[in-house]
């Protein structure tokens, strides 16, 4: 049985916990990336959507934590350290569903293949890590539509970390998970916070029906079969422009 792992380091089974549930009364599809930081998610989507556009496709791209009603609260918050686990859930959660019921719903309604850069796994994942109830969390989003694909980006913790340790002078404090008092240095904390994400991610690749993904190939062979896996479980046709 799959279970996922808290900051507490107590461990809470993904069974006991409700699936998003599924609402296909739209004409829509949405094709969702998750993975750690350094895995690779950001850069294949981006691939993806570029191939995507260029082909005249009705797309729409949304991002994590990108929700101009939120966005200024939560960054004042890092800002001043003032965010509990709690708190900082809360005000992704709120991110999303503003996102959701102004973009994300309406473009699936309107007939666009939606493409999103983290979706609510991220939370199951993250959140988790800094002691949050999975249990919790999965009633938080229980109003998301189910993604049609969710591909897992995996990559080998150190991989992934020093990825992201080579490209950034500085781990922001939010960001190396200092707030919960891992380690009193940064990449260490990073590293650790990043492990327990990593682990939370792996328990749900069955549950939650991910595309795992190897992190380690080239881009642009492992764009090939994104492109590819999209093509199979998705009518790109239904998305193409209109022949006049």
């Amino acid at each position: 049985m799959a279970t996922i792992t808290t900051e507490t380091g107590r461990a809470e089974s993904l069974a006991t916990a409700p699936a998003p549930a599924l609402k296909r009364e739209y004409p829509g599809a949405l094709v969702v990336v998750e993975g750690i930081d350094g895995s690779g998610k950001s850069t294949q989507l981006y691939l993806l959507k570029r191939w995507l556009e260029i082909g005249g496709y009705r797309i729409h791209f949304t991002e994590w934590n990108s929700s101009p009603l939120v966005k200024s609260a939560t960054r004042r918050g890092k800002q001043r350290r003032l965010l509990t686990p709690t708190t900082f859930s809360l005000l992704h959660a709120a991110d999303f569903a503003d996102r959701c019921e102004r973009q994300i719903m309406p473009l699936l309604h309107g007939g666009y293949l939606v493409l999103a850069d983290r979706y609510i796994y991220t939370a199951f994942a993250r959140d988790a890590a800094r002691g949050c109830s999975p249990h919790w969390l999965r009633n938080l989003y229980s109003f998301a539509p189910t993604p049609d694909i969710t591909f897992y980006f995996r990559a080998p913790l150190d991989v992934a970390v020093n990825r992201i340790v080579a490209g950034r002078p500085k781990l922001k404090y939010y960001e190396a998970g200092m707030d919960l008092g891992i380690s009193l240095d940064r990449a260490e904390s990073f590293r650790i916070f990043q492990e327990r994400i990593l682990n939370n991610y792996d328990a749900m690749v069955d549950s939650d029906n991910f595309v795992l993904m190897d992190g380690t190939v080239r881009v642009n062979k492992l764009q090939k079969l994104m492109r590819q896996i999209v093509g199979e479980r998705i009518s790109l046709q239904q998305f193409a422009p209109k022949k006049r």
